[in-house]
């Protein structure tokens, strides 16, 4: 294997500031800019959940956080923290990066900043087939997880169906997604109308987004489903500079526009929709994780692990807010996420109008 290119000597093919990593069947591309917001990110996550792991009814000072993880604390705050709260912000960590990453991938793809998989119709469509199982079958995790795939495969591909006309454009997927939501949305809310009193307050309580009463089988879906997916996203996540560009370049260039735009697209559905399945749809995330990358970022690099890693702590700080700012009155956190995540939503818009372009 060999190392980075000696100092001051850059491949004149690598764009500004990347560095390859090359061994003799692989190579790496690695941009410290992008890399560095992906840990700060992180880091200022892992805080974050950190807090919250002290933070509730039975509060556990800070410093002895680490000994309740550790088992060397007394039982009661040693469950309170690893039984109680701690699956909780490993789902919300999961379904923010999750969520990060699909919104990434979505806007990359279809090269607008207003597409996200909460704008054109994955989530509502996640969530009609997440409600459907929860008023039959009771909401077991791996059936809403099922159901919640099967929902968003289906507004997908209706709304791919619908927006298909001489390729995607990214303001007619809005506008067809506008649609999709609509009919998922009235789908969801014949279900609750024929549902039992019982399953329709749990699933309302879920349909706010919300990380309450989250345990570990929330969490493992949700990290099973970013740690299978991660080896495809790094082998495709390459191509989005290309995709970028245009299929007509791309093909000029010797890429495949298509099958790698279906790998990279299937991936962000099943992303969305299993972090719908966990912690309900949470609004917005999706779309402002990606643009406060972008604006971080200066390159035209993917920022899939920065993206997902923003993604991650607007979820989690987000549900640390809800829980401290109306205590002892706890907010579901996709309350707060859309009372901040709208105006961004009208300020991409105001400024997509003002520069007359689509995105």
């Amino acid at each position: 294997m060999t190392g980075p290119a000696a100092p001051g000597r850059r491949s004149p093919a690598l764009p500004r500031g990347a560095v390859a990593l090359r061994t003799r069947g692989a190579s790496l591309l690695l941009r410290p800019r992008s890399a560095a917001v992906a840990a700060v990110c992180a880091v200022v996550a892992l805080a974050a959940g950190t807090v919250a792991l002290g933070v509730g009814d039975y509060p556990v000072p800070l410093g002895d956080v680490p000994a309740a993880l550790t088992g060397r604390a007394g039982p009661v705050p040693a469950h309170v923290v690893t039984e109680m709260r701690l699956p909780r912000v490993a789902t919300g960590l999961g379904a923010g990066a999750a969520f990060g990453v699909s919104g990434a991938v979505f806007q990359r793809v279809l090269r607008n900043p207003l597409v996200s998989p909460d704008v054109i119709g994955v989530n509502a469509g996640a969530s009609a087939g997440a409600v459907l199982v929860i008023t039959l079958a009771g909401g077991a995790t791996a059936p809403t997880v099922a159901g919640a795939l099967a929902g968003a495969a289906a507004a997908t591909l209706l709304g791919y169906l619908v927006a298909r006309r001489d390729g995607i454009s990214g303001y007619r997927l809005v506008l067809v997604g506008i649609g999709v939501t609509a009919l998922a949305t009235a789908l969801t809310s014949v279900l609750l109308t024929r549902a039992e009193l019982h399953d329709v307050q749990r699933a309302s309580i879920w349909l706010t987004g919300s990380l309450a009463n989250r345990g570990w089988a929330h969490a493992a879906a949700v990290a099973a489903a970013l740690v299978l997916l991660a080896p495809l996203l790094a082998a495709l996540g390459r191509r989005l500079r290309l995709l970028e560009l245009g299929d007509d370049l791309a093909r000029s260039l010797g890429a495949a526009p298509e099958p790698a735009r279906a790998g990279l697209l299937a991936a962000a559905v099943v992303l969305a929709a299993v972090g719908t399945a966990v912690a309900g749809p949470v609004a917005f995330v999706a779309l402002v994780a990606p643009q406060i990358v972008r604006r971080l970022v200066a390159d035209r690099t993917a920022g899939l692990a920065a993206s997902g890693a923003c993604g991650a702590l607007l979820v989690v700080a987000a549900d640390l807010a809800a829980r401290l700012v109306f205590a002892p009155v706890e907010l579901p956190v996709g309350v707060l996420t859309a009372v901040f995540g709208a105006p961004f939503l009208l300020a991409l818009l105001v400024r997509a109008h003002r520069g007359g372009r689509a995105g």
